[in-house]
């Protein structure tokens, strides 16, 4: 019962984590406009995305534009765009995964210990799905802060943090956080089926030396 629960916690917080990997990976608020020192036109507002950037002016008109080359964009973006993608799939194949290995599914001719190394599976891509999300997060935001800080880069060229990285960072975390899910319950499992496997032996072995005695017991009451 509460393996169950813990396998169902898990494949909930990995599935939170996939749809923010992949709402991530379409937002286009990674990187937005910063308003300091001269740069107070406050009514427009751009958003730079690993596949669009667009320009929102005073809340109410928005304009979006898809990057005319890949090249035009930063080394951080353009690395960005494949590793949220790898991540994408990753995390998606991770809950797939982990609900083919769930303990409340039944497959025809599975073991148990097929279904342990199944959530192994699923617990271990979803950890792989969360680092290489966290991967371009993290370097887009470090970039975005040394661009902020460096006295070098124009002002209306600074940008700040946006909604993205950190529903990137939230979603990362529940990725890792459901592979350790899977991967503890895999490790209980293991430990638990020893013992049932152990427990027999001896009671086995020592059920066999007691019928010994008895019945040399016996054969010795037959003689005298």
């Amino acid at each position: 019962m509460v393996g169950g629960a813990l396998q169902i916690a898990g494949l909930l917080v990995g599935g939170i984590g996939m749809i923010g990997t992949f709402a991530v990976t379409g937002m286009p608020q990674w990187r937005v406009s910063a308003f300091i020192e001269n740069n107070i036109i406050v009514f427009e507002t751009i958003w730079e995305g690993l596949w669009m950037h667009c320009i929102r002016q005073a809340n109410i008109r928005m304009q979006c534009k898809v990057y005319d080359s890949v090249l035009a964009l930063s080394p951080d973006l353009q690395a960005s765009r494949g590793l949220m993608c790898a991540g994408s799939v990753l995390s998606f194949l991770a809950f797939v995964v982990a609900i083919i290995g769930m303990k409340c599914t039944r497959c025809v001719q599975s073991s148990w210990q097929a279904k342990g190394y199944i959530i192994l599976t699923a617990g271990l891509l979803f950890i792989l799905s969360g680092v290489v999300e966290l991967i371009p997060v993290c370097w887009v935001a470090n970039t975005i802060i040394s661009d902020f800080y460096n006295p070098a880069v124009n002002v209306a060229q600074k940008r700040e943090l946006g909604e993205a990285l950190y529903l990137g960072w939230v979603a990362a975390f529940c990725l890792v956080a459901a592979g350790a899910v899977f991967c503890c319950f895999y490790c209980c499992c293991e430990k638990t089926r020893s013992y049932g496997y152990s427990a027999p032996t001896h009671y086995s072995t020592d059920s066999q030396r007691l019928h010994g005695k008895t019945e040399s017991s016996y054969s010795k009451s037959q003689y005298v």
